[in-house]
């Protein structure tokens, strides 16, 4: 459609077909997609009514109004109403004014015949949509193509938007006046977490248009292999015909996306004629029947196989030969997992995705406690030079290191709340909208929950983490506020237990070795003699050293960041403390800058906010994949450690370009290396206990990290100083009452 002409017409709503496929054309779904905005009018006269909605001028249009030739029912020749451009425009305080002064709320106008709530949901302007739909607007009504507000919101895949309407009792499965739902929209866009949002919310996957197409139809348009691989785990009919007998197979190599289609297909393990892909190996029906817990079972057990069996190769043959035939037999045992993998669940396809390297750490934690146990003890107890001691000392080493890497595996790491059902979810969106703050660094969309601070939704666990440190593959749990301790004392614990292992194997082969056979094909003798007295031994102890170049770095890495009061992730991504004066400001304002209220004047922009809201928020960048040195980089901490001396330079370059770089590296939450170390430390939660989900300290005094919506220095003042009441009490004193409850 063209761009509309009349100077005064609405613009018509973007992103809308403008008829459905004819029948004779539905070998290939095909949606139009040439709406536009249309020209606003021109420069207006000093009294243009249009105008002043349109800049929010109301002290003009009060005047205006004060005349007695205008009031805010006022339309022109289409229809349209100064509320439709003040709804269009975001100016929040003038369509305010206009719904006081009796504007008229689902009023149709403009050549897309469209009311003021489409209007502003065309451009995503959700705080006024708010606005419209607590004052009475319906989001039902159509336009004149037959769209709703939840098609027209569709559109620009806007998922705050999406999610407001959606709680506002809209049927999911609505259609417009072909067919479409907006789960087939989102589709046709290639918007995989609209995608994501409407299924999780109980859209059709088997809906179908007037011509047949289904929503994997329509997504195959597209190409994306996201909206294509989240239909399929939905259970899309992946052989649904059209009314022409098209099924999606047929529609993706015509569309040449044949491709994403087959590439969903494998992830979702199927072939390419869609086809449930049937292991041939045993035991191939008890992983059909449970993907997700045999491959949780399997990857976490194999690797016991595959570490015992290298070492015994490696050990009992000759070391021209041991080490390659070695080396083939976990490479083997590698090669198993990937066939597996193959049918794993798509969001475990990779190693790292499954407890892999945790099957890995504890094979080898079993191998040494065993070896400990029945060679290593028996040999040094009764030795002199007080061996004793360093038994009894690796004893607890090893007693903690198995205790707080249990725990760090198993417990709960922090998960924020879930809210009961929708009306508290609508509640949280309602009194988010009212403070200024919906927006994606203080409403997780997954979870539907208002995001506490200092807490980041985890893509692997699926659940938002309070005061997250990062999702560590090597105890295949994320680490937050209520396992972070835990970790530590692990790291801690293996340290000086690798340490203690390594001198007590010292003291064996000392006593050993002697005694035993110079021979062999290629060593010096003395090492002959070693290699011959207790090759598994050497072995398994080179293998546990190895673990102390992760583990020291990690442990490097966490002390600092304990003594800075930072976490892992915002020691990589800058640190969010959501300043009164900074987030409540930027939510205030548009795209384009126009002010939802006049009253407020733009804030500035600083890299400390560009931080804030795309660090923090669905946005920023994830640091993921990157190859195989990157992959293991990131594995082992390197990459955390790399980060942590830019920080430094960073916080130096500070120093010596004034207050201003300063400040961009300030961190509220610092109070002191001492203060910061004994609020780690030293907090009432029990060591060896579970502590209440979210529970710490903060300079001293209690907070509750599931509940902390505000910055400290925020809290002190709505707190009065904060500390306990600061932390909990900060909610409720500004106007926020948290909800707990079980998931939805």
């Amino acid at each position: 459609m063209a761009q509309q002409s009349n100077a005064s017409g609405p613009p018509p709503v973007h992103g809308a077909p403008t008829q459905p496929p004819a029948k004779s054309e539905t070998a290939t779904p095909k949606l139009n997609n040439e709406m536009e905005l249309g020209n606003m009018p021109g420069e207006p006269a000093q009294y243009d009514i249009m105008q002043m909605a349109r800049i929010g001028d109301i002290a003009g249009m009060e005047k205006l109004f004060e005349t007695g030739d205008y009031d805010a029912t006022y339309s022109d020749d289409e229809g349209i109403t100064p509320l439709h451009w003040a709804a269009i425009n975001n100016q929040y305080a003038m369509c305010k004014f206009l719904i006081e002064r009796g504007a008229p709320i689902n009023k149709k106008g403009g050549e897309s015949v469209a009311t003021p709530l489409q209007w502003a949901a065309q451009r995503s302007h959700y705080y006024t949509v708010h606005l419209l739909l607590q004052h009475g607007a319906d989001p039902l009504i159509t336009d004149a193509q037959g769209y709703n507000t939840l098609h027209i919101s569709t559109f620009n895949g806007n998922l705050l938007l999406i999610v407001l309407l959606l709680h506002q009792g809209i049927p999911v499965d609505v259609e417009d006046a072909y067919g479409h739902t907006g789960l087939m929209w989102s589709a046709y866009k290639g918007y995989p977490a609209c995608v994501d949002v409407f299924l999780r919310w109980g859209a059709s996957v088997h809906a179908k248009d007037e011509q047949g197409f289904t929503a994997l139809h329509w997504a195959l348009v597209k190409g994306s292999p996201g909206c294509i691989q989240k239909l399929i785990e939905y259970g899309a009919d992946r052989f649904a015909k059209t009314t022409t007998g098209k099924t999606p197979s047929i529609t993706a190599r015509e569309l040449n996306t044949a491709p994403a289609w087959h590439k969903a297909l494998y992830e979702c393990g199927y072939d390419e004629e869609g086809n449930a892909i049937v292991p041939s190996w045993p035991g191939a029906s008890y992983l059909l029947k449970d993907r997700r817990g045999f491959t949780t079972k399997f990857f976490f057990l194999w690797p016991f196989v595959m570490v015992w069996i290298t070492l015994v190769i490696i050990a009992g043959m000759p070391v021209y030969a041991g080490i390659p035939i070695g080396l083939l037999a976990a490479y083997t045992c590698h090669w198993v997992g990937t066939q597996v993998i193959a049918f794993a669940p798509p969001d475990m396809r990779q190693f790292e995705k499954t407890p892999w390297m945790t099957g890995i750490f504890a094979a080898s934690l079993t191998l040494v406690g065993l070896n400990w146990l029945f060679t290593i003890f028996p040999n040094t107890a009764y030795s002199p030079n007080g061996t004793w001691l360093f038994n009894l000392l690796f004893a607890v080493f090893f007693g903690l290191t198995t205790f707080f890497y249990i725990r760090s595996m198993v417990d709960d790491p922090g998960f924020v709340p879930k809210l009961n059902g929708i009306a508290e979810q609508k509640a949280v969106i309602d009194e988010l909208i009212s403070q200024w703050k919906y927006d994606e660094s203080h409403f997780c969309v997954t979870c539907m929950i208002r995001t506490p601070l200092r807490s980041k939704h985890c893509r692997r666990c699926q659940r938002c983490v309070a005061k997250h440190d990062h999702h560590c593959p090597w105890v295949y749990n994320c680490i937050g506020i209520n396992n972070h301790r835990h970790f530590f004392v692990y790291l801690i614990s293996l340290t000086f237990g690798v340490l203690t292992y390594d001198w007590l194997t010292y003291l064996y082969f000392s006593s050993v070795s002697p005694t035993a056979s110079e021979e062999c094909n290629i060593l010096a003798p003395s090492l002959c003699r070693i290699i011959n007295a207790d090759a598994y031994s050497l072995l398994l102890a080179i293998w546990a050293s190895l673990q102390l170049t992760w583990v020291t770095i990690l442990l490097f890495v966490q002390f600092i960041q304990v003594s800075r009061a930072m976490t892992t992730y915002e020691n990589m991504f800058g640190v969010n403390h959501r300043s009164a004066t900074s987030t409540s400001l930027a939510s205030a304002f548009t795209s384009t800058g126009a002010p939802l209220d006049p009253a407020h004047n733009p804030p500035p922009t600083t890299d400390s906010d560009s931080d804030v809201l795309g660090h923090h928020g669905h946005r920023h960048a994830h640091r993921h994949g990157g190859g195989f040195i990157k992959t293991w980089a990131r594995l082992l901490g390197v990459d955390i450690f790399v980060e942590m001396a830019r920080g430094r330079s960073a916080a130096t370059a500070g120093v010596a370009h004034g207050p201003g770089k300063l400040r961009k590296n300030r961190n509220p939450f610092n109070r002191g290396c001492l203060t910061n170390c004994k609020d780690f430390w030293c907090d009432p939660a029990p060591v060896f206990g579970r502590r209440e989900t979210g529970a710490a300290l903060l300079g001293g005094r209690p907070v509750n990290y599931t509940e902390m919506y505000e910055s400290p220095a925020v809290m002190e003042i709505l707190g009065g100083g904060g500390g306990g009441a600061g932390a909990g009490g900060s909610s409720r004193r500004g106007g926020y009452e948290r909800v707990a409850g079980d998931e939805v």
